[in-house]
């Protein structure tokens, strides 16, 4: 998941101190890689006001109330702070926002749900189930869940479930902030091409194409996402 972010080396330095992870600068940001397991997360500086509440936040996993209460404590040395967003206090999870503003939530202990996906347990996304199950065909991870309109996939190799939360969905305001970038195997232009096809099958859009060949498309909800090669 990529991010656009007014100081990205700033907040990519957050998230590598939360996420245990080394920072590498790349073209055009900084990028926390993931692994089979954990979903990599890049921020690049962007030029778009933000004009609503994210489309997706993360959500880090807790063992017990002091394990919270120190994830908690280490997010706001690093600059979080406490956010509103109409959570109730007997949902039992804390909501702050990162160094640059953007929402996430440390999870109470013992969350059923999230057992055995790693720290980062979650990326929560706004969408429908259509945008669900594209996704599931996109990357090859099953569905993990699918009630009531929600979905949430995950990699066979198990970690990070990606979701979402189904109707009602909150209307899109302006460009994605925040972006799903796939990396096609191969690297040839064919091979960008191929893919961009294969996409398109499952329900995307082609919106644009850079001239290094790499893609712009949108998921069946509208959000824009990228194709580059490997």
């Amino acid at each position: 998941m990529s991010f656009e972010a007014r100081t990205p080396k700033s907040v990519a330095g957050f998230w590598g101190s939360m996420l245990d992870r080394d920072v590498t600068e790349t073209d055009d940001g900084f990028l926390l890689p993931g692994s089979p397991t954990q979903v990599g997360l890049a921020f690049h500086r962007g030029s778009q006001n933000r004009l609503a509440q994210n489309r997706a936040h993360l959500h880090l996993t807790s063992t017990d109330a002091a394990d919270q209460h120190r994830v908690v404590a280490q997010a706001l040395d690093l600059g979080a702070s406490h956010v509103d967003v109409g959570q109730r206090p007997e949902e039992g999870h804390i909501v702050l926002a990162d160094p640059d503003g953007n929402e996430f939530c440390v999870i109470e202990p013992h969350n059923s749900y999230l057992a055995g996906t790693g720290f980062l347990g979650e990326l929560a996304c706004d969408g429908t189930r259509e945008v669900g199950v594209f996704w599931s065909a996109a990357l090859g991870w099953p569905l993990v869940w699918d009630q009531d309109e929600e979905t949430a996939i995950q990699s066979p190799a198990g970690g990070t479930k990606v979701a979402w939360g189904g109707p009602p969905v909150a209307p899109r305001v302006g460009r994605s902030r925040q972006l799903f970038v796939l990396a096609a195997e191969g690297g040839e232009p064919g091979d960008l091409a191929a893919e961009v096809d294969h996409l398109v099958g499952l329900g995307a859009r082609l919106l644009s194409v850079d001239q290094r060949g790499h893609g712009e498309l949108a998921d069946p909800d509208g959000n824009e996402f990228r194709l580059r090669p490997a």
